[in-house]
Formats: structure tokens, sequence, C-alpha cells
């Protein structure tokens, strides 16, 4: 297996005489752990700037917390934050792009679609296309899978940094393809190009290529966190920690008010009723090390993946969440304090894309009811999505 990276350097010549940009962070390496920043100047590349998602370029920042780059710490490279303290910062300044002829973009998404990423891709191109400057996509795979498809679409009115576009929450999608899919259906004009990665066919989960794994944030360790976070990044839209400052972010989730063993049972109860499959919950206690509830003693679940294939990662969030809230009433909250520099909706309708999942828990309505009524909302996005697709 290659990633486009790896193709690229092939032959750079193509982009010698060019004035490049490269949006990056520290998953833009080769199998050999070499940065493409690096290999890109070895070879001769101009690089005149970078672009820093959000956790910067070197990934040093956690979650929401405002980067302020100026130059590559390593190489020297003038850089630009494309996630500072404002919605604004979020899209680079036609200034910033106006002297350039390309700008590459080579960052590892995990095939979510609040995962910001892919957001940052999509408003460098809405930038990009009336100034006439090309963005080369240099692909990578989706990590869990190219074909599971899962949730909703992001409705009009809810539209923010974790759902900019009209994504399905797991989109089985490659960076490059959202590429084609923002170009094609989201009114975005902009010259791309996708140099797609080798070895990869859509079946495939990022453990069975031989690609090295490089945490593409710093709560997303492992590839069995990038499995979860489909739907236990819901959790963040509530007081609940989902477990940011332990060593199994979004797999610990609690509060230093939940009693462990009611909260498995709710988990049970409400899996069993909406067919939740592939996952066990499991008692447990920990005290994050930062954010909520930091270093104070949390009880709660720990989720044990037991078969990914039949797992629905965002059915299980929203059973973790709702069973959360069910197991607690009286100390359960929605999180009300801005999100992603948004402050209405609330984070967990951004998250969700829609007010039906938490008028749904409010409720206590089905959650497998729930699923039916947004399986038109999939095969629409499918529809969509089967003319962006580059891999078999």
């Amino acid at each position: 297996m290659r990633s486009g990276l790896e193709v690229l350097l092939e032959d750079v010549s193509r982009l010698h005489g060019l004035r490049v940009g490269f949006v990056c962070n520290h998953t833009a390496i080769d199998r050999d752990f070499r940065h493409g920043i690096d290999r890109l100047i070895q070879a001769g590349v101009n690089l005149v700037r970078l672009f820093g998602p959000e956790h910067g370029v070197r990934a040093t920042a956690q979650d929401m917390e405002g980067v302020d780059e100026f130059r590559d710490p390593v190489t020297g490279v003038p850089t630009v934050s494309l996630y500072g303290d404002s919605a604004a910062s979020l899209h680079p300044k036609a200034d910033h792009l106006r002297d350039l002829d390309v700008i590459l973009f080579d960052i590892q998404d995990i095939g979510s679609r609040y995962y910001t990423y892919q957001a940052t891709l999509g408003f460098v191109m809405q930038v990009a296309g009336p100034l006439g400057v090309k963005v080369i996509v240099l692909d990578r795979p989706n990590p869990i899978d190219g074909m599971t498809l899962e949730g909703n679409v992001v409705q009009p009115g809810f539209e923010s940094f974790v759902g900019a576009f009209p994504l399905a929450v797991r989109h089985a999608m490659t960076v490059g393809e959202l590429a084609y899919f923002f170009r094609d259906h989201c009114g975005i004009a902009c010259e791309i190009e996708v140099i797609l990665c080798e070895g990869w066919s859509r079946s495939q989960w990022y453990d069975q290529g031989d690609l090295p794994w490089v945490y593409p944030s710093p709560n997303m360790p492992t590839l069995d966190t990038a499995t979860v976070y489909p739907g236990t990044c819901l959790i963040e839209a509530t007081n609940l920690s989902e477990g940011r400052g332990t060593t199994r972010p979004f797999h610990l989730v609690g509060a230093p008010w939940i009693d462990p063993e009611k909260f498995v049972r709710e988990c049970e109860r409400r899996g069993a009723d909406a067919g939740l499959a592939g996952v066990a919950f499991r008692p447990s206690a920990f005290v994050p090390g930062f954010q909520k509830h930091a270093r104070k003693r949390c009880g709660g679940i720990e989720i044990h993946v037991t078969d990914r294939t039949r797992l629905n990662a965002y059915l299980l969030g929203m059973v973790v969440t709702a069973a959360g809230r069910a197991a607690h009433p009286e100390l359960f909250a929605w999180r009300t304090e801005a999100y992603e520099f948004v402050t209405d909706p609330i984070a967990i309708d951004l998250l969700t894309g829609s007010t039906e999942y938490r008028e749904t828990v409010e409720s206590e309505g089905s959650l497998s009811e729930l699923l039916v009524r947004w399986a038109p909302q999939l095969r629409s996005f499918d529809e969509k999505r089967k003319t962006c697709l580059r891999y078999t």
C-alpha cells in the first residue's frame, strides 16, 4: 500500500517552478516516518507556506484550543493557522493563497463528519477556487473502511465546523473522494486533482494494510478509538467526560456522580432495544487528567468493541448518551457553552445535524425508529457519494 504522498514523491518534477502551499499535520509522512515537508524540500519543491489545521501542523494543541502558528519550528517555513480563536480563522484569507500556484493537502482523516480536517479541506477549496489556485489532495485510506454508512445528514441551519457539509456521520469516503463531493455536490468551484493511494480497497480497515499508524489527533491514539468515535463523540455535547485526559478517550464515559452499575444496565437495556451489536460495557472508574472533571474520580463505563464489523458506532453513541441521561436525569445536562464557535444550536444538535436525536432522548422515544426515519437521508447521500468514489 502507498499513500498519495509516496506516489507524488516518485516524481515531484511537476511541482518544480511552482509556488506551493501545503496543508498538513504530523500524519503527512511516508512509510519510513519521514515528514512530507522535509521530503518535498529535499526534492527541490518551493514550499512557500504551510497551513495548520485544528491541533496545528505538529499536532501539539488539544481540541478547540486556538493555535498561533507563524513559522514551522522544524523547517522555518512560514505557517498559517487554520484554527484560531474565531470562526473566521477556520478559512484561509485570500492573501494567504494569492501568491501560490498550487496547494497540497495531506492529512489523515478517520471517516467521521465531526473530524474537522475534511471541513478544512472544503474551506481551503472555497477560497482557492475563485483565485484560480489548484488544490491537489494526497489521498490516504479511510481507516474504518470505505463501505459502511451510518447516521444521518446535516440539515440546513445546523452547519458548523463539525458538520460543515451535508455528509453522513460515517461517510465511507477518503479525503480525496470528499474533495470531489465538495466540488460536485456542495457548489464549490475549484480545480482539484487527487493523487490516489495505491493498494487500498474499500473493504479494508487501516490495520489490514501496511501503512504506519500515526495518531491523527491528540485524543485519537489508536484505530480502536477511531472505530467508536463516530458515536462516542456525542458525549462531548454533554456534561459527561468522554475520557479525554485518560489513556482510553472515547471508550471511557462517566462523571463523579455516575453509578457505574446503573449506567451499564441502562446501556445494555437500551442497546438491546435498539439492536446494538458488536460491543460490551464494563463498569469502570477513572480520573481524567484534563478537561471535564479533571483530577476527579469518575464512575462510568468502559466500552469494549467485540466485533467491529457488526458495530454501528453512531448507534453506540446514541445509546450511551441516552443511557447516561436515564441513569441520572437530575444531574445529566446537555452542553450549552459555545462549541466550535457556535452557541445556537447547542452542541448535541450541531453534532447530530438536527434536533431529532435530542428530542427523541428527551421524550424517551425509540432510537431504532429514529434510524428508520433517517434511512432515506442515507440513501440520498449514498447516491451522491457513489459518483465520487475512486476505489473499488
